[in-house]
């Protein structure tokens, strides 16, 4: 059967008969892809087609659909009708898979969009259902008008051409009935829709009072106020008191224990009538939910088929605390997807001895951690948060970026490529790289969206409702830290409630089957027979489908043992050819029907398929008589010639094996030699390394040459030693040459050779230095005497001259003496 949610149910049903094990269907994909109608095709089938004998249950499990969405689904921009809150819905078997009742579980339902919705959207459907169909009585009875404004619904979008809500609050009606819900149940969920409504209408008028500003309800909405509490039972001045005021009891100092009425200003009112409607709605949401369970109930099952319904990867421009719950619920289904689909595929693909490109995908574990670790976790950081005097956002998102500073999955907006988003400041949002790529989130509105709190005593006032229906929804279990005042709010925390349901839901899903359905919407004006590429491929990637159309591509996505495919055909053939093994019974008739090799592979216990390979085989060995004689021909044919070839092959074997062991034969020679060789080089490589380390003490010898040659003195002494020198390295080459010499003794006589050749040459060298001093002071002594000869020669000849001068001036003198006379 191709690819088809009936296919997929079907195949759930029979892998729980055959592996006696649970299952459960994961149905995904934006909002108005078909998640919704997928999931109802599923319980359809599984109850009608393997539960028609339960009768008024199966009814009631396929009746609960169109009920919940009258509570939980409403119109969106992408979808007329949206299911804002996720479910998980148990279809459960006894022993021979008979359906004996169900279990639903739902998650994360939207509440802002109980007070405010987007241009073009809606709120639940429920509200307009109950102004578009009730009876005149019931009107007058619940003091709804189907004309009146209401702020909780947008105007814009009261009346939707595309949308029936007179009927559907037929259907509606009807549902309640068949799950069973009693005519009184019937009316007490519609006081509390229509309470809900008239809520939204009440208005606060400021004032102020001994210097304060306070608020009170304003004139014009006291008929709605008036409406409000006749609907849910309350005295008029108790919920006013519990929507103006805000009650506290000190906890420290010596007035411990006194209670302090605090007045509230008109947004603070605004917010606590909000929180109230919120928290009604939310309430009696989760009791239809568990009354739908009740109409269905079981006593023990032995397996189930569980649907999960989910919104898939969201990114929008600007993403909110409800597309971060969404996106963390993905990561773990998406962790999980990866281990059954891609890790444990390409285990059974190693199993089995196929050879298949292994495809790499990315662990997002710490994308999860980051997100739910304890303490430092961003959940854990928003109730920190919450739970603080003056929480604010901005301190948030502060505080988590100091914490992660550095983390992979985490950056802040202004680093991202988009201008919107890098306009945000880093205190105003994050960025989260997810399995199918980034997403900033602003963080305005996180703590509101994260803190289901309602003040003490306006929990208190609803809970002394004199209606057992409201009553019911607020326990006084939960109401009676109210009047011990230990607590200014009761904090619960969504975040941490959605976590805790994903971990049990997790642990369902890990401990069933897993089949995926993965529902694309292929355009966003909601036109049939319309496909854009690019939405649909960007579809693909957020659900994290790349990785596992490239394994498909180059894997085998269908598969069947070799025992289930000689049982399914066996009564095709002949008794001669059923009477194969298993093995050999498939690949004969693969072979026959003329199947390209490409198009499936053996392993070791199943045959697998190329994607639709498998289809086309069953439609051949189902086809007409004269086809099947034909195929029986070619079986017989090919039966023959794989055994011809096995003779031919064995005697082809036979003479391989032959040559095989002669060229073993010359090889082993070979291996032998270089063997031996390589022993004996190991034997004697310390003998020729030793050889070679002497040699080269020869230079040394030629240096010690070259220096006595220059030498004057002791020549011949010299020339003696270098000779005993030389002599004592010859014989020790000659010595290890001859004879078998340890590496110890080598290196020891090396050594000792080395170290008097270093010595000798280090006195030839000083005898060298010392003959070269020698020779410069003779030069300079030589040098010293010629000098003191010339200088003796020129004395002499200075005093020559003045004996000559004193000659010719006592001549002189003479000549003068004798002219005078």
């Amino acid at each position: 059967m191709p690819p088809h949610v009936f296919a997929i149910a079907d195949k759930a049903f029979r892998e729980m008969k055959a592996l006696k094990w649970s299952q459960s269907i994961i149905v995904s994909g934006e909002s108005g892809a078909g998640k919704t109608e997928s999931t109802k095709s599923i319980l359809r089938f599984l109850t009608v087609s393997y539960g028609a004998t339960a009768g008024v249950i199966e009814q009631r499990i396929v009746e609960a659909n169109p009920l919940m969405e009258s509570f939980g689904n409403a119109k969106t921009m992408r979808n007329n009708n949206s299911s804002r809150f996720g479910k998980f819905i148990e279809v459960h078997y006894n022993e021979k898979f008979g359906v004996v009742g169900g279990l639903v579980s739902h998650y994360l339902l939207e509440k802002s969009r109980i007070c405010s919705q987007m241009a073009e959207e809606r709120n639940y459907h429920v509200f307009y259902r109950l102004l578009a169909g009730a009876p005149p009585q019931l009107r007058e009875e619940l003091y709804i008008d189907p004309n009146a404004v209401y702020r909780y619904l947008n105007p814009k979008s009261r009346k939707e051409k595309s949308i029936d809500d007179l009927g559907a609050y037929q259907v509606m009606m009807t549902s309640m009935e068949k799950v069973g819900l009693t005519s009184e149940e019937q009316l007490d969920l519609l006081r509390l829709v229509a309470a809900v409504l008239h809520l939204g209408n009440i208005s606060f008028e400021e004032f102020t009072k001994d210097n304060k500003e306070q608020s009170a309800v304003s004139r014009e909405s006291f008929k709605s106020f008036s409406a409000a509490c006749k609907l849910l039972g309350l005295e008029e001045s108790e919920l006013r008191r519990g929507l103006v005021a805000r009650v506290m009891t000190t906890t420290k100092g010596g007035g411990m224990g006194t209670i302090i009425n605090i007045p509230l200003k008109g947004d603070q009112a605004n917010n606590a009538r909000d929180a109230l409607a919120k928290a009604l709605y939310l309430r009696m949401f989760d009791w239809v939910v568990n009354r739908i369970n009740q109409c269905f109930p079981f006593q023990s099952s032995s397996y189930y088929i569980g649907v999960l319904d989910i919104a898939g990867f969201e990114y929008f421009q600007e993403n909110g605390f409800e597309q971060f719950c969404i996106n963390y619920c993905n990561e773990k289904l998406q962790q999980l997807f990866n281990k059954r689909i891609l890790k444990e595929e390409q285990q059974l693909y190693g199993r089995e001895g196929l050879s298949v490109r292994e495809v790499v995908f990315v662990d997002n574990q710490d994308c999860i951690s980051l997100i739910e670790a304890k303490i430092h976790g961003l959940l854990d950081l928003l109730d920190e948060e919450c739970k603080l005097p003056k929480a604010s956002n901005q301190h948030y998102t502060t505080s988590l970026h100091q914490k992660h500073k550095g983390h992979f999955r985490l950056e802040l907006p202004r680093k991202s490529k988009l201008n919107y988003e890098r306009s945000l400041r880093d205190d105003e949002g994050f960025i989260i790289r997810h399995f199918a790529g980034a997403v900033c989130y602003r963080t305005e509105g996180f703590i509101d969206k994260n803190n289901d709190a309602l003040h003490d005593n306006l929990e208190a006032v609803i809970s002394g409702s004199k209606s057992p229906f409201i009553r019911s929804l607020f326990p006084e279990s939960e109401v009676s830290r109210s009047t011990s005042g230990t607590k200014k709010l009761a904090l619960v925390s969504v975040g941490s409630k959605f976590r805790s349901q994903l971990s049990e839901l997790m642990k369902k899903l890990k401990g069933t089957g897993a089949s995926f359905i993965r529902c694309l919407k292929p355009n966003m004006t909601m036109e049939s027979d319309h496909f854009v590429g690019g939405q649909i491929l960007s579809q693909l990637q957020c659900a994290g489908m790349v990785s596992v159309l490239e394994l498909m591509q180059g894997g085998y996505p269908s598969r069947a043992p070799f025992s289930d495919l000689y049982a399914m055909y066996k009564s095709f053939l002949p008794e001669h050819l059923a009477k194969l093994d298993p093995r050999t019974f498939s690949r004969a008739l693969f072979m026959a029907v003329g199947m390209n090799e490409q198009d499936f592979s053996f392993g070791m216990s199943k045959v697998f398929f190329k994607a639709g390979k498998f289809a086309e085989f069953d439609q051949i060995m189902k086809s007409d008589p004269e086809n099947l004689a034909s195929l029986i021909n070619r079986v017989q044919h090919w039966l023959v010639r794989q055994r011809w070839k096995k003779i031919i092959y064995g005697a082809i074997c036979v003479l391989k094996l032959a040559n095989k062991i002669k060229y073993r034969h010359s090889n082993a020679i070979i291996i032998q030699k270089y063997v031996r060789m390589y022993l004996v080089r190991l034997k004697h490589r310390p003998r020729y390394k030793g050889i070679t380390k002497l040699k080269s003490l020869r230079r040394r010898i030629e240096i010690m040459r070259e220096i006595v040659n220059v030498l004057k003195k002791d020549k011949e002494g010299l020339v003696k030693r270098i000779t005993e020198m030389e002599q004592t390295l010859e014989s020790e080459i000659a010595h290890i040459q001859s004879a078998i010499v340890t590496q110890e003794m080598i290196d020891s006589n090396y050594n000792m050779l080395l170290r008097q050749s270093e010595q000798f040459i280090k006195e030839l060298q000083l005898r060298e230095q010392k003959q070269i001093e020698e020779e410069k002071e003779a030069e300079r002594l030589r040098k010293l005497k010629e000098e003191q000869e010339r200088l003796r020669r020129i004395q002499e000849e200075m005093e020559r001259e003045r004996k000559r001068k004193e000659e010719e001036e006592r001549r002189r003198r003479q000549e003068e003496e004798e002219r005078r006379m």
